[in-house]
């Protein structure tokens, strides 16, 4: 949310200190804040000069060459082509170094072999209007040398951009008055009250004794809470005043007409949303507030069809609905330009019914937001007040025609909420000395009344603080923590004695898991969503879209279902990160979700282990790095290529992003619970990545939560030498290079005690020349060469049997 200083100001005087250093102390004692940046600061840049003479640009029939005086010592020339250029023309000069808004910083530059000092602007480029034909032409009394932020009357502003997330539990901070509230607390200095009493009466005496021509009806099954509604004829559409469109352009909004801005004006400045209607379009004066009662289509003011189900609330006329309540207006009911006669209407509504309308809808607005975060009822009033009389400011003939209208829960019950407290219990909870004298103050600053009762402090809160902020005491100390600031607490450890916890069995696996892939496998961790989107899984060409786990209510349509699989997110952060980096190797403990029979969803806990390269496949590293993590986790495993009957549940033979060849299924307890593949580069191209992608994906479900034991046995180093016999074969091209160890277990050489893959080259036939290694050794003796011979040949003949010859 985008708050301005110059209307802060307007309400309370703020200290005299830097932009920054204000915005740091709100963050420390209100909200977060994320920038801070300065409006109009350019025209301070922009002077008023007058064209002294032009002539045509030597190389260019278009351009011209401007000499101009703006108040300097000297002359200067620019390259302009502007058509309606002419001596003795005022225009505004922006000199070199000047940002413009577009951002653009002027630098000396040659056009067309002629340096231009600067640049002759048009409204655009100044930031102040939205079409031009031409340069600003300024009246010829304009003072050569006033920069253009005087000449214009206007005022550069200090914009505060606040996170709307740390404002979720404070509807009172969503407009400019609550926040000046806030700046007088936590400065100490005083707030303006100009919504007073004897205000509300000045404005109630322009009220008529006429009838009013419209008195609004609430039904009770609405979400409406309270429903103000009053007459206005004599209104005149027209622009609005320039410091109305400046305020409201500073806080994010374009001007439209001056009534449409009051309503956004009165918004921005008390945080309470209204609307109002042009009176012609309302059939037969008819204001109700009613849900729907059936399905129905609605178009809103931003001309979109919207469908409502029963339950949704609107306001309608005798024929038709005029408003979706607390979210917006309908294209049939908004003030035009031949407007005369309107309707303000100033309601509240039920905070989680408006939440989930405008969820469901996908419609999320500046009123929708406010209403959701609980507002106070008893501020509607005022707000009228405040809407009429910006009226009467800004179209004096208009009339009030009779009084305003109220329907909804009864204002006159509205208790406000007391808490007990003391200074001895918030300085204990704070662990800081706060007098009573302070913070008696602090409750006062904040517009809360407190009644001293001997040791103890009664404290009413008023209504706007208790419809979600303000319940019980632990609130009131925070409320005077945050004031005096949480930096001028001095911490204390607590002193107590801390228990060791011993973690579950899936914790210390996880633990364990982490542990490993950053030590040893020398990768980051990663954390993605366990939402996806239907056009990532299409991107990746995964063969499950999870239609049946489509949530009801979803935020955007890049997260509208449970993922069926950690490796769409992977490949995404594959290719995002492969911009950037030559390599880099990440993993992620996450689950995945698929519909059982009943399409209820069935959790997945899995491992991803993934690793990019730009010039060479890193499959060999994956599966290294998978196979030394479970034997650190002391799970029995072993790779195969073959999967039988039986199709591996992570890896569905469907999918078409699986590279054919590199590839291997991890067996663990008998079962397919893992697989380590590359992506094809079709996927790849898919993603627009360049280079290559090898990953493992291990499901842990059926044993993380299981407390595995170490099995660790100490064996002694062997006396007798081992021998190792490398051998390269080939392995032709329909086949994977995995499938050399599936036959390498056929050996019957009991003495055979390990077999690996080291290395994997592709061979300008098509087929891989495929590098196995094995080891034969013997505890008890020392293996003659003639055995070894013999192991080696049974080595080779298997392979061969198998289809996989010697390399020549």
């Amino acid at each position: 949310m985008l708050i301005s200083l110059n209307w802060i100001n307007d309400f309370v005087k703020l200290p005299q200190m830097d932009a920054d250093d204000l915005a740091n102390s709100f963050t420390m004692t209100t909200a977060e804040v994320e920038e801070v940046k300065t409006t109009l600061q350019h025209l301070k840049e922009i002077k008023v000069a007058q064209i002294k003479s032009l002539r045509k640009h030597p190389e260019a029939d278009k351009l011209n060459l401007v000499t101009f005086d703006f108040g300097g010592k000297e002359v200067k020339e620019v390259v302009c082509g502007a058509p309606n250029v002419r001596e003795g023309l005022k225009i505004p000069y922006a000199p070199l170094g000047t940002t413009l808004p577009n951002g653009l910083t002027l630098e000396p530059k040659k056009i067309r072999g002629i340096l231009s000092d600067g640049m002759l602007c048009s409204e655009v480029e100044l930031g102040i209007g939205e079409g031009s034909s031409g340069l600003m032409e300024l009246p010829s009394d304009a003072k050569i040398g006033t920069s253009m932020l005087e000449f214009l009357g206007l005022t550069a502003d200090t914009i505060i951009d606040v996170d709307n997330k740390s404002l979720t539990h404070r509807p009172d901070l969503w407009g400019h008055y609550g926040l000046a509230r806030e700046f007088a607390a936590a400065h100490e200095v005083e707030l303006a009250k100009p919504f007073n009493p004897d205000w509300e009466k000045k404005l109630e005496a322009k009220f008529s004794k006429d009838p009013s021509p419209i008195k609004p009806k609430v039904e009770t099954d609405s979400s409406c809470l309270g429903y103000w509604g009053l007459s206005v004829d004599n209104v005149k559409v027209g622009p609005s005043p320039q410091w109305m469109i400046n305020r409201l352009e500073a806080c994010g909004l374009r001007s439209i007409n001056n009534i449409v801005d009051i309503s956004n004006y009165v918004m921005l400045e008390l945080g309470q949303p209204l609307h109002i209607f042009d009176r012609d379009l309302i059939e037969d004066n008819v204001i109700h507030i009613k849900t729907v009662g059936e399905e129905t289509t609605f178009k809103t003011l931003d001309e979109f069809d919207r469908k409502l189900i029963p339950s949704d609330t609107v306001i309608t006329d005798s024929k038709k609905p005029l408003v979706l309540a607390g979210i917006m207006g309908g294209l049939n009911s908004g003030v035009n330009e031949k407007t005369s006669k309107v309707f303000i209407e100033v309601a509240n509504w039920k905070a989680d019914e408006v939440r989930k309308t405008s969820t469901r809808l996908g419609l999320r607005t500046d009123s929708s937001q406010r209403f959701e975060k609980s507002l106070d009822t008893m501020q509607t009033y005022r707000t009228l007040l405040r809407t009429l009389e910006l009226i009467f400011e800004l179209c004096p003939e208009a009339k009030v025609v009779g009084k305003p209208e109220y329907d909804g829960d009864d204002l006159s019950l509205t208790k406000r909420l007391s808490i007990n407290t003391s200074a001895q219990r918030i300085t204990s909870v704070l662990g800081h000395d706060v007098s009573e004298e302070k913070i008696i103050d602090i409750f006062q600053r904040l517009d809360f009344e407190v009644e001293k009762k001997g040791a103890d402090l009664k404290v009413t809160l008023p209504t706007y603080r208790t419809t979600k902020d303000i319940e019980y005491e632990a609130c009131l100390v925070e409320e005077i923590g945050r004031v005096i600031g949480y930096d001028n607490i001095t911490p204390v450890s607590p002193m107590t004695d801390i228990q060791t916890t011993r973690l579950d069995a899936a914790r210390t696996m996880h633990r364990k898991v982490q542990d490993f892939m950053t030590y040893h496998g020398q990768s980051l961790e990663v954390m993605t969503y366990p939402l996806i989107g239907e056009k990532l899984l299409k991107k990746a060409l995964w063969p499950v879209m999870n239609e049946e786990l489509v949530l009801v209510n979803a935020l955007s349509q890049d997260a509208d279902r449970m993922r069926p699989s950690l490796i769409p997110h992977a490949l995404n952060t594959a290719a995002i990160n492969s911009k950037n980096y030559e390599s880099f190797n990440f993993f992620e403990l996450g689950r995945s979700y698929l519909p059982d029979s009943k399409a209820f969803s069935k959790e997945r806990y899995q491992i991803l282990i993934g690793r990019f390269h730009k010039k060479e496949t890193p499959f060999m590293d994956v599966l290294n790095t998978t196979e030394k993590l479970l034997r650190s986790l002391n799970i029995p495993f072993d790779f195969t290529a073959e999967t039988g009957k039986f199709e591996n549940p992570l890896m569905s033979k469907e999918w078409g992003g699986a590279h054919p060849f590199e590839q291997m299924n991890i067996r663990i307890m008998g079962k397919f619970h893992g697989v380590v593949n590359s992506a094809h580069p079709i996927v790849m191209k898919q993603f627009k990545a360049k280079g290559f992608f090898s990953f493992a994906v291990i499901d842990i479900t059926d044993f993380h939560e299981r407390e595995i034991k170490a099995k660790d046995k100490y064996t002694p180093i062997s006396k007798f030498p081992a021998s190792r016999f490398d051998c390269t074969v080939v392995v032709p091209a329909d086949q994977a290079a995995a499938a050399t160890l599936d036959v390498l277990k056929k050996v019957k050489v009991k003495e055979l005690t390990d077999r690996k893959i080291v290395d994997v080259f592709e061979m300008d036939s098509g087929e891989r020349a495929v590098t196995v290694s094995v080891l034969f050794e013997d505890p008890n003796r020392t293996l003659d060469s003639d055995f070894i011979k013999d192991s080696e040949g049974k080595v080779v003949k298997t392979l061969a049997e198998a289809g996989f010859p010697l390399k020549a």
